[in-house]
This record gives C-alpha cells, sequence and structure tokens, in this order.
C-alpha cells in the first residue's frame, strides 16, 4: 500500500493567550526548501484579526505596565531557561522552513538567547536620573516608561534571532507586543508564543499574527500601535518609515545591504578566504550582514581568487540537517529563480565569472531532495561599480570581487555605496585598521572580523539607506526606542513663594 502524503500543517495567529484561526480565509503554503515539498498552510490576517491582536495586547497593557520591573524580569528569566532547554527543537523548526544548515540555526538562536539575557537586567536599565536641590526646594528626576502597544515586522531569514532583537526589549520594559513574521517561516514564532506563555507571561502581552502586507499596512496604521521595528529590504524600509510616521509612531525600519569586505596586501589569505567563504556563502548568502563585496587590494587578487574558486568548488552545499553542510538551499524557488537572473546579468555586463553556482549537482544533496531550491556559490571577478550585480542586494551565494589599488580608493568605492550596513578590512597594519575604521561610512565594522554583528548590549544598526529612524535595535537603544522619558519636578508648600511668578523659572 503507498503511503499517503501528509497533509500540510494548518498555521495561524496567537492572540490573546492561545492559537488561533483568524477570520480571513486567505492563506499560502509553507514549503521546506531542501525537498520543495510543501509542509504547512499558513493564514494570512486580515484587518480584523490584526484588530484582535491589538485589542488583546491593549487590554493586557495596564496591569503588565504596572507590574514592577524586577518580576517582569523573572519571566523572562523563566523564559531564557525555556530558550536554552528548547534550543535545537527551534533550530530544527527554522532548518525545515528555512533551510539553513541545522548549526547555523543553532547559532541563529543563541543569538537571539543572547538579547533575552540583556533583557533579564531591565531593573538597571529603567533607573532613571535624580537631581537633589536644582533650585531651593525643588527636586527634579527622570524616569522611563513603556510605549504601550508595539509591533514587530520580521523578514524570513531570521525567524528566532531578530524578533528577538525587538521583543524581549520590548516586553521587559513594560510594553505589550504584536509580531508579524515572514509568512515563509511562521513555525518558530508560535513556538516562541508558548514558551513565553510557559515561562508566565500574562495572555496577550506577546501576540503573533501571520500575514503580508495587509497584516502590514493594518499595524502602521492602527491608532493604537505606538511603535513599530521592521527589518528587511531597503524598499520595504522606506515605505514603513514613512508610512509609520505619517501616523504618528515611533519607527525604526533597518534596510538592505551591501557589505564589502576590503583585503589588503598584508592580510593572512588563508584567514581571508576562509572569512569571505563563510560570509558570503553562510546561510546561502541571505544575511543582511552577508559579504557579498571582496575589495581587494594592490596585487592580492591574482593570489586570492584563485584561492576563492578553489573554495567554491568544494562548497559542501547539502540538505541542513546534515551535519557536514556548510550551505543548504534557497529559501524559495522565486528567490532561486531572482538569484540566478542576477548570475546572468553579470555576465552580460561583463563581469568574469569564475565559477558558477548555477551548475551545481543536486546529486550530492542528499535523499530527497530533486526539487528543492538548489545552487552552489558563484564567484565573480573583475567586477565594477557599473554593474548591478555591484549596486544591488543579491541576498545570495554571490560574491563579486573588485579591484582597487590602494587603501582610500577601497575606502572612496564603500562611501559612496548607498548602504551603509556593515564592513570588514583584514589587514596586520594597526594604522590601516585605524583609519579605515574612522574614515569608513558604515555603521558596523569589523577589523579582522567578517560579520561583525554587535553583541546583546551593544545594539545593532546600519548607515545611510541601510537604517531608517533614529535608534538601533536591541541594546540601550532599544531601551530608549521601547520607552519615553518622563521628567518631573517636585516642590513641597512649605518652600513654595507667596505670590505669581511671571518669568522663566530659573535656579535660584
Amino acid at each position: 500500500m503507498t503511503k499517503q502524503p501528509s497533509a500540510p500543517t494548518p498555521l495561524a495567529h496567537f492572540i490573546g493567550g492561545q492559537r488561533a484561526g483568524g477570520a480571513s480565509e486567505r492563506a499560502q503554503d509553507v514549503f521546506n526548501p531542501a525537498t520543495g515539498a510543501v509542509t504547512g498552510r499558513v493564514a494570512l490576517a486580515g484587518r480584523a484579526d490584526v484588530d484582535a491582536a491589538v485589542a488583546a495586547a491593549r487590554a493586557a497593557f495596564p496591569a503588565w505596565a504596572d507590574t514592577p520591573p524586577i518580576r517582569r524580569a523573572r519571566v523572562m528569566f523563566k523564559f531564557l531557561e525555556l530558550l536554552n532547554k528548547h534550543r535545537d527543537e527551534l533550530a530544527q523548526l527554522i532548518t525545515a522552513e528555512h533551510g539553513k544548515v541545522f548549526t547555523d540555526a543553532q547559532g541563529e538562536v543563541t543569538r537571539g538567547i543572547d538579547i533575552v539575557e540583556f533583557a533579564c537586567g531591565i531593573p538597571q536599565l529603567l533607573k532613571g536620573d535624580y537631581t537633589d536641590q536644582v533650585s531651593t526646594g525643588i527636586d527634579n528626576w527622570t524616569l522611563r516608561q513603556p510605549l504601550g502597544v508595539v509591533a514587530g515586522i520580521t523578514p524570513f531569514n531570521f525567524p528566532v534571532m531578530v524578533p528577538m532583537w525587538m521583543f524581549p526589549v520590548a516586553i521587559a520594559a513594560g510594553n505589550t507586543f504584536i509580531l508579524k513574521p515572514s509568512p515563509i517561516d511562521p513555525s518558530p514564532s508560535l513556538r516562541i508564543a508558548e514558551l513565553l506563555k510557559e515561562a508566565g507571561l500574562p495572555d496577550g502581552v506577546f501576540n503573533v499574527v501571520q500575514g503580508d502586507k495587509e497584516a502590514v499596512d493594518a499595524l502602521l496604521e492602527h491608532p493604537d500601535v505606538k511603535a513599530i521595528s521592521f527589518v528587511g529590504s531597503t524598499p520595504i524600509a522606506n515605505y514603513i518609515y514613512e508610512t509609520g510616521a505619517h501616523h504618528g509612531k515611533r519607527v525604526q525600519a533597518l534596510g538592505g545591504a551591501k557589505n564589502h569586505m576590503v583585503v589588503m596586501p598584508d592580510a593572512d589569505l588563508e584567514q581571508a578566504v576562509d572569512a569571505l567563504i563563510g560570509a558570503g556563502y553562510g546561510s546561502a548568502g541571505e544575511r543582511c550582514m552577508a559579504i557579498s563585496v571582496a575589495v581587494l587590494v594592490g596585487d592580492v587578487a591574482d593570489k586570492l581568487v584563485p584561492m576563492l574558486a578553489e573554495r567554491a568548488r568544494t562548497l559542501k552545499v547539502r540538505n541542513g540537517t546534515n551535519l557536514e553542510a556548510e550551505m543548504g538551499p534557497i529559501v524559495t524557488r522565486a528567490a532561486h529563480e531572482r538569484i540566478t537572473g542576477y548570475i546572468a546579468q553579470g555576465e552580460k555586463e561583463g563581469a568574469k565569472l569564475v565559477f558558477d553556482g548555477r551548475q551545481f549537482d543536486t546529486a550530492q544533496v542528499g535523499d530527497g531532495c530533486d526539487n528543492g531550491f538548489w545552487m552552489g556559490g558563484t564567484l565573480f571577478d573583475h567586477v565594477t561599480p557599473e554593474m548591478r550585480i555591484y549596486k544591488e542586494e543579491i541576498f545570495g551565494p554571490v560574491l563579486s570581487c573588485v579591484r582597487v589599488p590602494d587603501l582610500k580608493e577601497a575606502v572612496d568605492l564603500i562611501n559612496a555605496h548607498e548602504f551603509g550596513n556593515g564592513v570588514a578590512c583584514f589587514t596586520r597594519d594597526g594604522n590601516v585598521a585605524r583609519e579605515f575604521s574612522r574614515r569608513i561610512e558604515v555603521g558596523m565594522v569589523g577589523i579582522n572580523v567578517p560579520i561583525p554583528v554587535p553583541m546583546a548590549w551593544h545594539g545593532f544598526g546600519g548607515w545611510k539607506r541601510s537604517l531608517f529612524g533614529d535608534m538601533n535595535a536591541y541594546g540601550e537603544e532599544g531601551v530608549r526606542f521601547y520607552t519615553r522619558q518622563k521628567s518631573i519636578m517636585q516642590r513641597w508648600p512649605e518652600s513654595t513663594p507667596m505670590g505669581a511668578e511671571f518669568v522663566m523659572p530659573t535656579a535660584k
């Protein structure tokens, strides 16, 4: 008897402390990128579903905001314990729906956990300032209070880590939260919601609405949503920022990137190759901090490009469940077609195609993966700034090599780009490293570190068209984003002078 394929798992929302099917009848398929098989069917929220989530969050806000910060921190500590217990389970969900290799998914969960650990310190992070006797008989102090209902709109490439850039800090600070994850990999968000409930988070403090642009617009326009956090492409980040600001919201919108890595002639070339291979092809290049351009200074290109080609040729592209895998599949068929289109465009524009990932042999990836969204790593040399493969974010395993004569031209090249998310420089010269760090117009800089994602207490954010808004994600700026300062001046009747005062108060 032939075994019938199992029905796709229905995936919907989490509102008011429980899974909810929602009012909308719209839905879309969820795929396993390694096999191409449909594994789930995710609901796409309409405005009524968003309204329900906002209502639940609004109802939960007063009591949660009044909960002492130390008690909110205790919930986060319990959540932290559960995350560590279920770390591999979350990583498996990521691999099953995104496709990244399991070890990379484990790393993603770990970096998310770092933010939760930071948020556990919220009693200290919310402390204000106090000045005794700012004027005769008057004291002045400041405190930070939560905004209310806030929302996060997150991308497919980090379905655990990027939401954790947002909601742990927001919730610990006393807000209630609505997460709108990508419909491409929705399962981790629902498991996170269940773990938060198990940790003792009151119903309605954390909610999940699955969906697409209709849900996004409903959040942007809803008068009870006070702030929006977003990570995604630059055109959408710009739209989120403008629309959210138009509706009176506080907005932080992290956009696209074209991250460069400069390799100086004095660099350790073996280390530089390792860095470029991992940062360029890891997670199939589907990272906003992926290195997609190698800027090769002086004569280093003639030595480095053959080394890169050999490593690209031997890259272990496998099903993400294979622990030997270095790179998994592309996340969707549409993304695969977009990336192959960029490779063809690069050839057309005259870049030298050193290694072509389109020629990848799927026989090596594993049983049952013939219909997966597979490609190998692609390497271009002699790329110039006028080419589309240089200017635009490909978001795939395509590494472009640009040759420049010296450090100054490398810096000028990078500073001229519209994006300013991340950058790296590999060198053994301390003065080069110092000057590069000071002169480069990019928000996150690595010296002999290819992917300089800041740790939880420093905060993440690029420059130029990689960030719309004034505050970085997580860290102390994240606390400031999800709270507003209140200044209080106090004087008691015994020290109040008689008579009206008609001039600006001054220190007396």
